[in-house]
């Protein structure tokens, strides 16, 4: 934790950095957002369209563009692309059947030029759940130790409780800082953990 906080502002400093938060429909990426938001429950409808939120920690600014999942949806992704930095990807991990479908899309989105340079942090989402997948088993299945050009982190996760979502969960009533802080730390976790497997 100290490496990661040592780190943060010497990675991020004070500028902008777009994130894209990206999954198939019911995935749970806008409960997500708003955990980093507000470190509490939003009850969501299905996203059409996007959803934008500026999350700032102290003078560095996340623009975080959560992007509705539904298939009819998917094929404008791409319109978002362009300056991303970060893509969180949500994966519900209940959905057994539609797995080979984000592992698709996920594939689809590396290749695409606008992302080239994008580090990806993936949510094993929904870990509450009986009979999920467990973040090892997701990680297998999409391949993940394949991805060479891209940093790259997953971590299992429940939207609905914030275990997971955030490093360090606050109290009720702490700081909007100190909650904005922990959307810094996950991100940093991409780049450190690529950095600790080429190491």
């Amino acid at each position: 934790m100290g490496l990661i906080f040592a780190k943060l502002w010497s990675l991020f400093g004070s500028q902008e950095h777009k994130v894209i938060i990206v999954g198939l429909d019911n995935a749970g990426k806008t409960t997500i957002l708003y955990q980093f938001l507000m470190n509490e429950v939003v009850h969501t409808s299905p996203t059409i369209g996007s959803n934008v939120e500026e999350i700032v920690v102290k003078n560095t600014h996340f623009l975080m563009w959560d992007i509705g999942g539904q298939e009819s949806l998917r094929s404008s992704w791409n319109t978002y692309y362009s300056n991303t930095e970060f893509i969180i990807l949500v994966v519900d991990s209940i959905d057994r059947e539609r797995l080979s479908i984000t592992k698709e899309e996920l594939y689809r989105m590396l290749a695409h030029e606008d992302l080239r340079k994008a580090a990806v942090l993936i949510f094993a989402n929904k870990q509450d759940m009986k009979g999920c997948m467990t973040a090892a088993e997701i990680s297998a299945y999409l391949t993940l130790s394949s991805i060479k050009d891209h940093p790259w982190h997953i971590q299992s996760c429940c939207a609905l409780t914030g275990e997971g979502v955030c490093l360090v969960k606050e109290p009720e009533g702490s700081s909007e800082e100190s909650r904005m802080r922990n959307l810094a730390m996950m991100l940093t976790l991409a780049i450190e953990t690529e950095s600790n497997r080429k190491s």
